[in-house]
């Protein structure tokens, strides 16, 4: 059998059948064990650009509506998503924010200097702890709050735990309580530390991993609820693989999460990333090569990580990952500011479908950012808001939140270029709780439509319809003039006939399939 690489296997889980002809695909309906945690589908929101200012809150005096200061249209539309959690505060910003400067009377709330984020310098504090989990209450989703190692101190750590999740008589849930909030808020996910390799104190392995069994001690004991603590330390930085190895032999016994940051660049060079829009063939071609690279990193680390943890109980985080390119021409004033084409959407889905097929591992992963930052959902300009092609790809993929990962088997053609070789299709499937099938697909080949035999195993399927996500051209993008030119459209191109299925994939696209 010839030997079929990354997406030619995708959520196959160690079972392979002897396929021979070319865009096949074998779903076994009936043989899946794993559930895709709805986390998978995560969020992260950073005090950075416009993200949080004017992107989250405007104040509620602001003309734009809002409730209680956070935006209506943008909350609304992240319900549309599901939005399962949302990472605060950072990022960067983390390890330099203290949470008591955020809590209060905002007349009282200190004005400090951004240190991290050109596009942001000053900080004014108005958007704190209790706003922040006043928008995971609006939006439905868990809190994941990232504390502050670098800068910040145990105490200072602890206090914040207490003063969010403790119903006990003490001074920080009192103090709670003085400034509005009766009740504790639940909040199971706390990152320790953020990057401590780099912008979060520029630490080796070995030191990270001492203050990490330190801090994530003292989390311990100031909490009304300490059963669902789930601790996320700092893991490595793409293909560092002697940190994931370091961490998992001397605090694997301590550690629920770890986490993975990779991101997406088209030209591997952070001087001149490439632009958002303005690219040919060639660079798409190289921005896909990149973000396949997520394969490689996720199998490897969990390779690792399996070692010293087989029964996997410690996750791997993957809390920023996406698409960086250079500023948008004219935002350069607005820190890491970057349009959104349907080339981000098809990023956003093989990424998605890596993240399913290791399901078994992967627990957790936040797209870097919500709003108006890197490889946004959502941007925001005033009054005015868009929803990116990379906000469509979550609105197709959240069928899989919390479904059965199914097992499959896959060969494809291959998408080549100047003498080199790639899937030509990325895919997944799943099974959710009332017993329908969803198969995610993306034709990564921007130039010609695939044609894939689906035979469904242990299962009788009466009806199927579908969604896709498609353009013109690989450029195309929403804006504010235009936001309706990269969305959404019902798919047509699947057919069933006497339990097979035959799909035809328009080039450059991404689709949904939903199967009774």
């Amino acid at each position: 059998m010839k030997k079929v690489f990354l997406f030619c296997i995708v959520a196959a889980l160690g079972i392979l059948y002897p396929i021979q002809a070319q865009n096949k695909l074998v779903v076994n309906a009936d043989q899946g064990k794993e559930i895709i945690s709805k986390h998978i589908y995560g969020h992260f929101s950073e005090h950075l650009g416009r993200c949080i200012y004017g992107g989250i809150w405007v104040g509620e005096d602001s003309p734009i509506p809002n409730t209680r200061g956070i935006r209506n249209d943008v909350v609304k539309a992240l319900k549309d998503i599901q939005v399962p959690n949302l990472r605060w505060p950072g990022g960067c910003f983390a390890d330099e924010y203290h949470w008591m400067d955020g809590i209060g009377p905002r007349s009282q709330r200190p004005k400090l200097f951004n240190t991290r984020w050109e596009g942001l310098r000053v900080e004014d504090n108005s958007f704190g702890t209790h706003e922040f989990l006043d928008l995971c209450e609006q939006l439905g989703c868990e809190p994941c709050i990232c504390v502050n190692l670098a800068s910040g101190t145990v105490e200072e750590m602890s206090n914040w735990v207490e003063y969010v999740t403790s119903d006990f008589d003490s001074p920080m849930a009192n103090l709670r309580k003085q400034n509005g909030r009766e009740k504790p808020w639940k909040v199971k996910f706390w990152g320790i530390g953020n990057e401590s390799w780099g912008c979060g104190g520029d630490m080796t392995v070995e030191y990270y991993t001492n203050l990490y069994r330190h801090y994530g001690t003292f989390m311990y004991g100031r909490r009304s609820d300490e059963k669902n603590l789930y601790r996320i330390a700092v893991g490595p930085n793409g293909a560092d693989y002697n940190w994931t190895e370091s961490m998992m032999r001397n605090a694997a016994g301590r550690i629920q999460g770890l986490s993975l940051h990779y991101y997406t660049l088209p030209t591997n060079n952070w001087d001149n990333k490439g632009s958002a829009t303005q690219f040919d063939e060639a660079e798409y071609f190289k921005t896909i090569v990149n973000t396949l690279v997520m394969e490689e990193l996720v199998a490897k680390h969990s390779a690792i990580m399996d070692k010293y943890d087989p029964q996997k109980r410690v996750g791997l985080v993957t809390d920023e990952w996406g698409t960086w390119y250079n500023v948008e021409p004219g935002m350069e004033s607005v820190s890491l500011y970057q349009q959104n084409s349907l080339r981000d959407a098809i990023v956003a889905g093989i990424n998605l479908n890596i993240f399913n097929a290791h399901a078994d591992r992967v627990k957790m992963t936040n797209i870097a950012q919500i709003i108006n930052v890197l490889q946004a959902v959502i941007l925001t300009d005033n009054e005015k808001m868009l929803l990116t092609p990379t906000y469509w790809a979550f609105y197709l993929y959240k069928v899989h939140q919390d479904a059965t990962l199914l097992p499959i088997s896959f060969s494809c053609n291959k998408y080549e270029l100047n003498g080199r070789k790639i899937d030509a299709i990325s895919v997944s499937a799943s099974k959710d709780a009332a017993g329908k099938i969803h198969i995610t697909l993306v034709n990564i080949d921007p130039n010609k439509e695939q044609t894939l035999e689906t035979e469904l195993q242990g299962v009788t399927v009466k009806s199927v319809t579908g969604q896709v996500l498609t353009s013109a051209k690989l450029t195309d993008h929403n804006t504010f003039d235009k936001p309706n030119t990269v969305v959404v459209k019902d798919f047509k191109g699947a057919k069933l006939s006497k339990g097979s299925l035959s799909i035809k994939l328009p080039a450059k696209s991404v689709v949904m399939l939903e199967l009774e």
